[in-house]
């Protein structure tokens, strides 16, 4: 099922030093008053907090970087969960070798650099809500 949603605004700049990178998002969500979008960024990290939802357990496995990486892409939608912003953001990163890692942002990836850009959209709220067939929060259409 689609929504038809008209593109409202975009947001552009960048995030400060030091701060967790999905907090600093959602705060500037709230602070712009942002409840449906979408994400794209780039940068560097100064360390990486990732999860991947493993599908036969229904449980997301949580791993943690600890060290400097460049931000490839980060891309992500904002949505409503429980009424509030929420961010969901994927991420894809590159060590100084030319490793990549990639997986969900998680709370204390902690930011170097990092430009990003909002597009706010208008029409239909997106809610989150449990979804059982994949055990995931996804939007209720």
């Amino acid at each position: 099922m689609m929504k038809k949603i008209s593109s409202q605004q975009v947001h552009m700049g960048k995030l400060q030093h030091g701060a967790d990178l999905l907090e600093e998002i959602t705060q500037t969500c709230n602070r712009e008053n942002i409840r449906l979008g979408r994400i794209q960024a780039i940068g560097a990290v100064q360390r990486a907090r990732l999860a991947y939802y493993n599908q036969k357990t229904r449980e997301y496995r949580f791993f943690t970087i600890d060290q400097p990486l460049e931000i490839l892409n980060l891309s992500g939608n904002i949505s409503l969960k429980d009424g509030e912003p929420m961010v969901h953001a994927h991420i894809s990163l590159a060590d100084d070798a030319g490793n990549a890692y990639g997986g969900h942002v998680a709370p204390g990836t902690v930011i170097f650099a990092c430009e990003i850009v909002i597009e706010s959209f208008e029409g239909p709220a997106f809610e989150r809500s449990f979804d059982e067939e994949t055990g995931l929060p996804l939007w209720r259409l």
